[in-house]
């Protein structure tokens, strides 16, 4: 330790508790990450409850899952970028706008956060909303329909993921780095079009952990692999297809100090 930090905690004892800047962002997008996911499957899972207490519409549900993606990402997309999702995740790493240790305490954050949103759910509605004859499989549990195979749920799933992804990826393109202000609305839209387009078929899940915490409150899980392999398998395609195919390049913003004297840099260098 160098003599002028051992004088900087001598003089300020507490400095040795505080976080160095790199350590405190770290922890502030996993908590984010964790508690944005707890948030978006609280609300968008409540708004699925059906029984005949309470009555609901496919139109109703899909709408919900739009608005709490929106209020999930308003808040805390500055934190963590709010992903929500493990096939998020996994085309941001591929698609290279983050690392690899992140996208793992991603997926633990988002798994940990499915299962405290949902448990929030259980533990503040009646048992009966939560499975009943409406829903026997439990409240938000995504399952197929009675006339779609597994192949063909599969196939959906990876599809509208695919979709869902792409809209991530338009999102990460250096072109629309200026666009950034209705993130949360067309990612909110998204999502609801594509539940209200694929929901009755297999419940449009697009998120394995959106999946897995209904799942392990309620014991239920038939046909469960479907939302982990089609929307990860997706968000894996459709990422290198987008980076290969469509990404473009930097914008450099000539107004810019730093990017004059880049500029310059490189008509010396050539």
């Amino acid at each position: 330790m160098s003599q002028q930090k051992q004088k900087s905690l001598e003089s300020n004892p507490n400095a040795r508790w505080r976080l160095q800047g790199h350590h405190r962002s770290a922890i502030s997008c996993f908590f984010g990450e964790f508690v944005a996911t707890a948030l978006f499957v609280f609300v968008a899972c409540m708004g699925c409850v059906e029984s005949p207490a309470f009555p609901n519409s496919h139109f109703r549900s899909g709408l919900t899952f739009g608005l709490a993606i929106l209020i999930a990402i308003q808040c805390f997309g500055s934190v963590s970028g709010a992903h929500l999702n493990p096939a998020i995740t996994l085309a941001a790493f591929l698609y290279g706008v983050i690392g690899w240790i992140k996208a793992i305490a991603y997926f633990v954050a988002q798994a940990a956060g499915a299962l405290i949103g949902y448990g929030l759910l259980v533990a503040v509605l009646p048992q009966s909303s939560i499975k009943g004859v409406d829903d026997p499989a439990g409240a938000c549990v995504t399952v197929l329909a009675s006339d779609i195979s597994e192949v063909q749920g599969v196939f959906i799933e990876f599809l509208i993921t695919c979709c869902l992804v792409m809209v991530a990826c338009s999102v990460w393109d250096p072109r629309n780095v200026k666009l950034q202000d209705s993130v949360a609305v067309r990612f909110g839209l998204a999502v609801s079009c594509l539940i209200l387009t694929a929901g009755l078929f297999t419940g449009a899940s697009m998120n394995p952990t959106r999946s897995l915490g209904p799942a392990v409150w309620n014991n239920s899980w038939e046909h469960h692999w479907i939302y982990w392999v089609g929307p990860l398998v997706a968000g894996a395609v459709t990422s290198l297809i987008y980076r290969m195919a469509f990404k473009g390049e930097e914008e450099v913003d000539l107004g810019n100090s730093n990017a004059k004297i880049r500029m310059i840099g490189e008509v010396v260098i050539q």
